[in-house]
């Protein structure tokens, strides 16, 4: 296969450069997901780097092509023998979805499993993934890690792991999960959920101990092999990395240098220290250093002589090294990720030139591995020297000192990430294994609660930032238990609850504010407390469809009263209390019922007031939340242009907002609602603007579905054919890739779409949407506004007219509540039309008070003025409305109004819909 990278794999390169998950490269490139992870596996393969985070570095340099070579790390040095063990673990694999490849550390289980991997690459239609778990050091963090190789994030409503899972679940992948060890239960669970959901994945997982999960089938990797002597595999790595290293043996040495391998006990890593002294110390040097080494471990179990040979190693090499390079060598042992010199000074408290010359030196003798890193040179020490430099370093006495030099740089580090940029995503990268691995050893030490707390605070934030909402929740979560103040732990329970709503988890955010609003009391701040109480009452009504048990009215209420007996005279209070009394008590959020149960002037009262107060506070967070309950009591009072105005409102107070958690999830809310009020009074530019707004947040990136369809139901409705058939791609990757889940609230873009592929006279397509449609569920009421609407619009085009005034038979004021605001002024446009082309003997009336309602509203203006002029046969006024419905945004009614005239503008009409993407059809 040739090694050109093709157009759109340069365009993926380019965004993997960028540090995007696939379903953001799908979002910004208009494809499907599944078409991202195809390019990105050639990618891999063609320019034969480590992994999606090697793709990212050579990214700005790749060029229209790259070197062939393995879709899966390539280690510095290569493989030596081992064909015996790779038949036997490829047979396993084959044959097995969970193998586990165990051994001592230094025995060669890393380079086994990738060649394996390796091998049977192309047995897996989706690829391998290679998952280096080392950097991991909490169970919980497994998923992520592996979230991570393979380019999901995670979705709003699902964690990171119910989010792999459902990302995976149709894949036909081989995963290789590197060092399992340090996170052996947390790798356990997840991948014995992962083949339960996952039907057609594949786990190649190294450790040095099994994992203990069900069908497990455990290979022991042996060490090289020592049969033929001279001629063996242990010998042949020697001679290799000796050669490597600068002078290669003789083959007069080999007798030798197989007494050497075999005290050795043929560990790789073992004889790959010892052969990088080759050059300097020669044979006897080597024999000598070593053999006095081993007779000091002898003894004892010869079970355990794998584990002797390593330390044998280590402890000789390490005590050819100069004092300086010891402690050099014990203190970088605290990096858990590649580091560069700089950062390695950082924690010596040592001049970097003189750091990066002893990092040279260690990596010449085989200590450090030298890698690429943003920004210049990296270095990383095996997992088994690491852990050796870490106990050398504790029997020292230098372990705590070097941890919070650690810990300080990772402050330092995080506060530098606070000012997001160009590169951003990148630099954070590069730090955060780091910033996590202090995190848990600090926040384990009593003595050091006060740098956890500021880091987990800082982490959490970043993380945020980041896309990785449910780890900053659980950080958040975690400063709060570290917190000595109770008000910081109100605080940081506040943004937990903030990250919550992001991830549409109503149930933890109700409860995570109220244990802000309890710490809150603790602190002696009254208050605050009765703001935390008020808030999740109304949330609990706001945000109903995020909750799996929605709290009982009686416990919300009762919140309500507390709060405002706390309340007091502090402004902020008084105006969550308004807000939660506006939303609950008066049911400004519309309950679930429909109008029967709005008190609509009390409702509109009671949101007006709480605006006044919100506003007063100057809290852009508390005024949008108390907007939402003014548009919302005014959309129940059929005031959709008052709506529309509140809508606006509430975008205009996050121009320049920080971007908070809290932020975020108002401006997510507030821009569905206004794209929604925009294009119920018919202003198709700001809705538009509003929904392309919402569908390129970062947040809703992995949630294709939620992040398109208000964009869907604005291009449907104006018929910009190419733009939905784009934008219901990524639609449906997102609800497939979430499960399918029923959502009644999606239904309207659905349905705007089957009528798309209608106009476009592709029946197959149109028949798959409304198939769609059904699964979304939600009963024939709810749908009887968009409906009514899209069913009319592709009736009203196939010149069925009688059919439509059936359709939208009800009379506006009889439907349910979902017509009387986003569908109204459509329905009434779209009814008196119907009734005119099928003669009806009231389409005059239809016509009069369709115009009385619609007044305002540039489209349905239009629609309702061409109705009246084709009642009295006025050809020039139905000709002139479609300039008028063009201005308004409205190609295909403007089209529609050049057919509709007849003669030769109904020729010129057509030809409008056919550069539309639409199927011209009898009017």
């Amino acid at each position: 296969m040739g090694t050109a990278v093709s157009a759109r794999e340069a365009e993926v390169l380019r965004l993997l450069g960028e540090h995007l998950s696939n379903a953001e490269i799908a979002a910004r490139l208009v494809i499907s997901v599944r078409t991202v992870e195809s390019h990105v596996s050639s990618l891999l393969r063609k320019l034969g780097v480590a992994d999606r985070r090697a793709l990212a570095r050579v990214a700005p340099g790749a060029g229209a092509a790259g070197r062939s070579g393995a879709p899966l790390p390539a280690p510095l040095t290569s493989l030596v023998g081992r064909g015996r063990e790779r038949a036997q673990l490829a047979a396993l694999v084959t044959g097995h979805r969970q193998v586990t490849a165990v051994g001592p550390g230094g025995v060669g289980k890393t380079r086994l499993a990738l060649a394996v991997a390796g091998q049977l690459a192309g047995e897996y239609g989706d690829g391998v993934r290679f998952v280096d778990l080392v950097p991991v050091t909490e169970p919980g963090m497994v998923a992520a890690a592996v979230a991570d190789a393979v380019g999901i994030g995670e979705r709003p409503g699902a964690g990171m792991v119910e989010s792999v899972l459902a990302d995976l679940a149709d894949r036909r992948l081989l995963l290789v999960l590197d060092n399992c060890e340090q996170v052996r239960g947390g790798v356990a669970s997840f991948v014995e959920r992962l083949l339960g959901a996952c039907p057609r994945v594949t786990v190649l997982a190294t450790s040095r101990a099994r994992l203990t999960v069900p069908f497990e089938q455990v290979y022991v990797v042996p060490p090289l092999s020592l049969a033929g002597g001279a001629g063996s595999e242990a010998v042949a790595l020697f001679v290799a990395r000796a050669a490597a290293a600068g002078r290669r043996p003789g083959p007069e040495l080999a007798e030798p240098i197989a007494s050497l391998c075999a005290r050795l006990d043929g560990v790789a890593l073992a004889i790959e220290l010892a052969a990088a002294r080759w050059p300097t110390l020669g044979l006897d040097g080597l024999t000598a250093g070593l053999s006095d080494q081993l007779r000091l471990l002898a003894g004892g179990d010869r079970a355990v002589s794998r584990h002797v040979s390593v330390r044998a190693a280590l402890d000789w090499s390490h005590a050819l090294l100069t004092p300086d390079d010891r402690r050099l060598l014990h203190r970088v042992s605290v990096f858990v990720a590649p580091f560069t010199a700089a950062a390695a000074a950082r924690v010596t408290g040592d001049p970097v030139g003189l750091v990066a010359d002893g990092l040279g030196r260690l990596a010449e003798q085989s200590l450090l591995q030298v890698t690429s890193v943003a920004g210049g040179t990296g270095y990383q020490a095996l997992a088994s020297i690491r852990q050796y430099g870490v106990h050398r370093l504790a029997e020292v006495g230098g372990l705590a000192e070097a941890r919070d030099r650690h810990l300080d740089w990772c402050l330092d580090c995080a506060d530098e990430l606070r000012v997001v940029g160009p590169g951003w995503r990148a630099r954070f990268d590069a730090v955060v294994d780091e910033l996590r691995a202090a995190l848990v050893w600090a926040g384990r030490r009593p003595g050091r609660r006060g740098p956890a707390y500021r880091l987990a605070r800082q982490l959490a934030g970043l993380s945020f930032a980041r896309n990785l909402v449910g780890e900053s929740q659980q950080l958040f979560e975690q400063a709060a238990g570290l917190a000595d103040a109770a008000a910081d732990r109100a605080a940081a329970l506040r943004c937990a609850a903030a990250v919550a709503g992001c991830r549409m988890r109503g149930d933890d955010g109700y409860r995570l504010r109220l244990a802000a609003a309890e710490a809150a009391r603790s602190a002696g701040d009254a208050a605050a407390a009765a703001v935390d109480a008020a808030s999740a009452a109304a949330d609990a009504y706001r945000f109903t469809g995020t909750f799996v048990r929605v709290p009982a009215r009686a416990q919300v209420v009762a919140l309500i009263d507390a709060a405002r007996a706390a309340a007091g005279a502090d402004p902020a209070a008084i105006a969550a209390v308004a807000l939660a009394e506006a939303g609950v008590l008066a049911d400004a959020f519309g309950g679930a019922d429909g109008p029967a149960t709005i008190a609509v002037p009390e409702a509109l009262a009671g949101a007006e007031r709480a605006v006044e107060l919100a506003a007063g506070t100057g809290d852009p967070v508390a005024t949008s939340a108390a907007l939402e309950a003014l548009l919302s009591a005014q959309s129940w009072d059929g005031a959709p242009f008052a709506a529309a105005g509140t809508a606006r409102r509430r975008i205009a107070l996050f121009t320049g907002a920080s971007g908070s958690p809290a932020a975020e999830h108002e401006l997510i809310d507030a821009l569905g609602e206004a794209a929604e009020a925009s294009l119920g009074v018919g202003d198709l530019p700001a809705a538009r603007g509003y929904a392309r707004r919402l569908a390129a947040h970062p947040l809703l990136a992995e949630d294709g579905h939620r992040a398109t369809h208000r964009l869907l139901l604005v291009e449907s409705l104006a018929v910009e054919v190419d733009e939905v058939v784009a934008a219901s791609v990524r639609f449906r990757d997102g609800w497939r890739r979430a499960g399918s889940p029923p959502q009644a609230g999606l239904g309207a873009a659905v349905a705007g779409v089957a009528m798309v592929h209608g106009l476009r006279g592709d029946r197959d397509a149109e028949r798959d949407w409304r198939a769609v449609l059904d699964r979304l569920g939600g009963t024939p009421a709810r749908r009887f506004g968009y409906g009514a609407v899209f069913d009319a619009m592709l009736l009203l085009h196939r010149g069925r007219a009688g059919a439509a005034v059936d359709r939208l038979a009800p009379e506006p004021d009889r439907v349910w509540r979902w017509v009387t605001w986003l569908w109204l002024h459509w329905y009434v446009g779209l009814r008196a039309e119907a009734a005119v082309l099928a003669g009806c003997a009231d389409a005059g009336d239809r016509v009069a008070a369709a115009g009385r309602v619609v007044a305002g509203n540039p489209a349905a203006e239009a629609i309702v003025a061409r109705a009246g002029a084709l009642l009295r046969g006025d050809v020039p006024r139905v000709r002139a409305t479609s300039a008028r419905l063009a201005a308004a945004g409205c190609r295909y009614q403007a089209a529609r109004s050049l057919l509709l005239a007849g003669g030769e503008d109904a020729a010129r009409g057509a030809a409008q819909l056919c550069e539309l993407g639409v199927v011209p059809a009898a009017p």
